[in-house]
């Protein structure tokens, strides 16, 4: 398993040591020992699993004050996927990341505690599966607009399908002063 940093402090790229032959692959997807070893939590304490049509956007989602730190796999399919840091008096408040997550290239995303979390589907399907550092909290649950022109994300989709929640999204600068 090899990490590697991003322009946002905190949060990793995962990139898993994949065995494979001709029956198929057999791949590590976390390990406590070596999470620790690299940075990364070894305590998890919810799972989620997602299935999307071509073209859905889900997020930008936070949870606060109980945030949630998200280890994000996609095992189906291709997703765009983005972490926005929202912590108050960071270096890189406002700022964005993203990466393409697929069942082709098993990468995951860790998203650590104080960033808002989102995908947008670029294949027919996609099934997304990841790990919590904590568990969820509707009435803690907030959304960050998607296509705030302050953070400027580089969606693929000009047009994504949407819930209501997250086409009614809190812009950035009206975010409640948010502690981490």
């Amino acid at each position: 398993m090899q990490v590697e940093t991003t322009n946002l402090a905190g949060v990793l790229l995962v990139t898993p040591t994949v065995f494979g032959d001709d029956r198929g692959f057999f791949m590590e997807t976390f390990n406590k020992a070596k999470a620790a070893e690299l940075g990364l939590p070894t305590e998890f304490v919810q799972d989620n699993h997602s299935k999307s049509s071509y073209g859905v956007l889900r997020g930008l989602h936070y949870q606060s004050p109980q945030w949630q730190g998200k280890l994000v796999r996609c095992i189906r399919g291709e997703i765009f996927d983005v972490a926005v840091d929202i912590r108050n008096g960071s270096e890189t408040f406002g700022q964005w990341y993203g990466c393409n997550l697929s069942e082709q290239n098993k990468q995951q995303l860790y998203v650590p505690p104080g960033f808002a979390h989102g995908f947008c589907v670029t294949s027919d399907i996609a099934e997304v599966v990841y790990k919590c550092t904590s568990l969820y909290a509707p009435e803690q649950e907030g959304s960050l607009l998607w296509n705030d022109p302050d953070i400027g994300i580089e969606w693929p989709l000009s047009a994504p399908l949407l819930s209501g929640k997250d086409e009614a999204g809190t812009r950035l600068n009206d975010l409640p002063a948010l502690a981490v």
